[in-house]
């Protein structure tokens, strides 16, 4: 399987219902070994961070396995919000 940011995003979108993804390849090479990603989905609300971050593991437990570092921040629609207006 060939991991990139485009397959992360897509499936964040689908499994999640992510209206905002930013995906960045931050390997040394762009290797796709390791990723940050920003994920904004309204059904972060009411959850926790571990929660949150168990939800977008789940949706990419298969790629998880091949990825050796996965940096994430999850929000809702109105903490991105805030975020950019600030």
């Amino acid at each position: 399987m060939s991991i990139n940011p485009d397959l992360i995003r897509e499936k964040l979108i689908e499994g999640i219902g992510a209206v905002h993804v930013d995906v960045e390849d931050t390997s040394p090479d762009r290797c796709a070994a390791s990723f940050k990603v920003l994920v904004v989905s309204p059904q972060f609300e009411g959850k926790p961070l571990l929660q949150r971050h168990r939800m977008v593991n789940n949706c990419l437990a298969e790629e998880l396995k091949e990825i050796h570092a996965f940096e994430q921040k999850t929000l809702t629609p109105e903490q991105w919000e805030k975020q950019k207006a600030q």
